[in-house]
């Protein structure tokens, strides 16, 4: 690297005028790097379209098979079908013998569609931990049923439930 020491025709002490431009260079090419790597990743995403229904109306139907489920104050998960509390090997039956019910009475299953297909309603408190939820879904899956969806409550007009 060059260094200027001073002009060559004059004074040893004239001031020199001239900007030294490395440090400056070095910054933007650190500053370009970062943002090379950086805008990729940023950019990537999934492209998916979004529902735009606010509230979606759920269809009670009878051949729906409606639980409640909540944390018991002994510490143990309590499922209920309507008002009856019931272990998890009560509804595993329970759910296969409705499933097989259903089935039936529409004549076979080459005859279910999205419209005649039961299916489960979970209601589950708020402060209910996910395994007590969690195993009533894979009961219900367990037992046949493949929609399975959670009732919950609307929030007031105007505001937002977390």
């Amino acid at each position: 690297m060059a260094m200027q020491v001073g002009e060559s025709g004059g004074e040893e002490d004239a001031p020199m005028s001239d900007i030294n431009t490395t440090p400056l260079v070095d910054v933007m090419l650190v500053l370009l790097i970062i943002f090379l790597i950086a805008v990729p990743v940023v950019l990537q995403s999934v492209q998916l379209t979004l529902p735009t229904v606010r509230y979606q109306v759920t269809e009670t139907k009878p051949e729906n098979v409606n639980l409640s489920v909540r944390l018991e104050p002994d510490g143990t998960c309590g499922v209920y079908r309507n008002l009856t509390r019931v272990t998890s090997d009560e509804l595993y039956e329970f759910a296969r013998t409705h499933l097989e019910n259903q089935i039936n009475a529409v004549g076979g299953r080459q005859n279910i569609t999205e419209d005649n297909m039961p299916e489960a309603h979970i209601r589950g408190d708020v402060a209910t931990p996910y395994r007590c939820i969690g195993a009533a879904i894979y009961t219900m899956q367990r037992a046949g049923f493949a929609r399975i969806g959670f009732i919950s409550e609307p929030a007031p007009e105007g505001g937002q439930r977390l």
